[in-house]
């Protein structure tokens, strides 16, 4: 125990006989440094404290004031400051594309909130389906990377595609609620976007469709359609028959019939003529075959004597030439009455065949017969 407690005294002991450390030479390397790193401040002059009760008031505001006017005068000055940048993506690589984006997305967000102001939006789907349809006429990806003057990848592309679709939907939404101020206001954002090539195929379409709702019938009431079958064509005109009027039928007397009545009045039943190349059907066609397929679409929808038919069909055989006619009488009993259409659809009657005859093959007899192989 004494040995230990003897050890700690000598230790205890020898931190005190350390040599001290020079006081006087830290102080004077601190002082050094703190002169050398804070300079005095421009314009500053010492002024021992005792004579600060001498002097007046104008002698310190000239020294506060020309202590100012040094501050001032190392400032930068407004005109050298750099301009602003117009836009936020100034210095970007595609500056027009991003501020176009913006604006495409501003518009938006305000069209929506003018729609749903007159609670338009959100509509139902049914409302939707209802929309006229779309009749775009955007540019494509070079004829935009034009208008936006930068290169546009197909992601930039299609996002600016999108949003010019929803702005037309907005559009068409308030055509059709009579909110003439919010489609003007769309119109003319859109209308920079589109292509002259775009505007033409959007106006041919357009015309095709009112041709449509008019209706396939000419003034004479005739329908002309047109059928291929193979290497057949073939040009139809149906034509309704002329009804009877009912003055004409006289009532049939003394008649030997028991089913009939003496005073009964018995139309004939409605004729029509079905010509191929000015010649009749019967001549034009000596299979049954082929008049039966012919004659099938008017069978199936029960309008067999309501129409006479003219028909010019030219190339292929008997087969691939009736084909093609019934193609063109199916086709005019949509244009006539257009409710036989899902009919006929089911019965794949408006279809274009698509089978044609195969090619010879080099080496072989015909398409895939062979010669006879003969081994000497």
């Amino acid at each position: 125990m004494a040995t230990v407690g003897l050890k700690a005294f000598e230790l205890f002991v020898s931190r005190f006989s350390c040599r001290p450390p020079r006081l006087h030479v830290l102080a004077r390397r601190s002082l050094t440094t703190t002169a050398a790193t804070t300079p005095p401040p421009p314009n500053s002059r010492f002024v021992p404290p005792a004579s600060l009760e001498t002097m007046d008031e104008a002698q310190l505001e000239g020294d506060q004031a020309g202590f100012d006017v040094d501050r001032r005068s190392r400032r930068p000055r407004p005109e050298s400051r750099r301009p602003v940048p117009p836009s936020p993506a100034f210095y970007t690589a595609r500056s027009l594309y991003y501020d176009t984006l913006v604006q495409l997305q501003s518009a938006l967000s305000l069209s929506r909130r003018a729609l749903r102001a007159q609670h338009l939006l959100p509509l139902p789907p049914f409302a939707l389906r209802a929309l006229p349809p779309a009749q775009p006429a955007w540019a494509n990806k070079a004829e935009m990377s034009l208008i936006l003057q930068a290169p546009l990848t197909a992601r930039m592309y299609k996002r600016v595609v999108m949003l010019l679709r929803e702005l037309d939907q907005y559009e068409r939404i308030a055509r059709v609620a009579d909110a003439v101020e919010l489609e003007d206001a769309i119109t003319d954002i859109t209308k920079g976007f589109e292509s002259k090539k775009g505007i033409q195929a959007r106006d041919t379409r357009i015309r095709a469709r009112e041709a449509k709702e008019r209706g396939p019938l000419d003034r004479y009431g005739r329908s002309y359609t047109v059928g291929r079958r193979k290497t057949s064509t073939a040009r139809v005109w149906m034509i309704e028959v002329q009804k009877p009027e009912d003055n004409t039928f006289e009532p049939v007397a003394n008649t030997t019939s028991i089913l009939s009545s003496s005073n009964a009045t018995t139309p004939p039943p409605p004729t029509s003529t079905v010509l191929i190349n000015s010649v009749p059907i019967s001549n034009y066609f000596p299979l049954p075959a082929d008049r039966e397929a012919v004659l099938r679409p008017l069978k199936l929808v029960g309008l067999l004597g309501a129409f006479n038919v003219f028909a010019l069909v030219r190339g292929g055989g008997t087969s691939g030439q009736s084909g093609a006619i019934a193609l063109a009488v199916a086709k005019g009993c949509v244009a006539h009455v257009p409710g036989v259409e899902p009919i006929l659809k089911k019965a794949k009657l408006l279809r274009r065949d698509p089978r044609m005859v195969e090619r010879k093959k080099t080496g072989l007899a015909k398409a895939r017969k062979r010669y006879t192989w003969v081994k000497r």
